[in-house]
């Protein structure tokens, strides 16, 4: 950091940020409570067979249907998958984490807003990735094509019971808090950046330091060689004259200097 002056590490509007902390933490607890529900499989194939018996997309037996028929099978559309249920309970104990990490970090005033850049960027894309994994395509069976999860752009009324009505309701809303982290995240990346810039104030009082740091570099040379020329002004000049009368007087020159420091006159002016 300290090699990127134009980069701010001082952060606009903390109220703001400890704001938008309070809302990730409602919503990092109310996705890590709602994917930890839904793993391993509460409603993921129940919801697939609904819409398959509405006419909305594909079958989950149609993997049986081609193990019995001898056919290739078919990949299983992500939406319906166990690998986007395992990434959405994985990212939401990395949101919890990070979460942690960057309150106590903030506190002690080294979360910088570049840091904060980098990891609310990477949280947008994994929560995009699951906002898309949710309402995604399925596409396997090309006599039912569904662009869009049923359960996303259709009413639960089409489940047949209420316990599959209430899968529902909490698939949708799944969706809805994925949603909203989404946006806090971009909110926070958006905050971030705007506090990597540095304002007119920064940028003066970051020209005025690096002024001055050169100015001590340019002078470092003079200033070593003053000190070195530098003369003691206690000290007692010896010149050729004053040490002839010190040999003649068989005083060396330094006890000549010590009995001067005591107050004793010397012999020789």
């Amino acid at each position: 950091m300290v090699g990127l002056p134009h980069i701010s590490r001082k952060w606009k509007h903390p109220k703001v940020w400890w704001g938008l902390l309070l809302l990730e933490l409602a919503g990092t607890v109310a996705v890590l409570s709602l994917f930890g529900i839904a793993s391993p499989n509460l409603y993921r194939t129940a919801l697939w067979q609904v819409g398959a018996e509405n006419g909305f997309n594909s079958s989950p037996k149609q993997i049986l249907y081609a193990y019995a028929n001898h056919r290739p099978i078919p990949s299983t559309p992500f939406v319906w998958s166990q690998a986007l249920t395992d990434f959405n309970v994985a990212i939401s104990v990395l949101s919890m984490f990070i979460m942690i990490v960057k309150a106590v970090m903030f506190s002690l005033h080294v979360w910088y807003p570049i840091l904060s850049a980098i990891t609310n960027a990477v949280l947008v894309g994994l929560y995009v990735a699951s906002v898309y994994g949710q309402a995604g395509p399925d596409n396997s069976d090309p006599r039912r094509p569904s662009s869009t999860a049923w359960y996303i752009n259709k009413s639960c009324d089409f489940a047949p019971d209420s316990k599959l009505k209430h899968y529902c309701l909490m698939a949708k809303g799944t969706f809805a808090v994925t949603v909203i982290m989404v946006v806090i995240f971009l909110a926070n990346l958006i905050l971030s950046v705007w506090s990597c810039i540095p304002s007119a104030a920064q940028r003066a009082a970051d020209k005025m330091d690096v002024d001055e740091m050169q100015m001590k570099d340019g002078n470092g040379s003079d200033n070593g060689s003053e000190t070195n020329i530098r003369v003691n002004p206690t000290s007692v000049p010896y010149t050729p004259r004053t040490l002839a009368f010190n040999t003649l007087d068989r005083q060396l020159p330094l006890r000549s200097h010590q009995d001067e420091s005591k107050g004793k006159a010397p012999r020789f002016a």
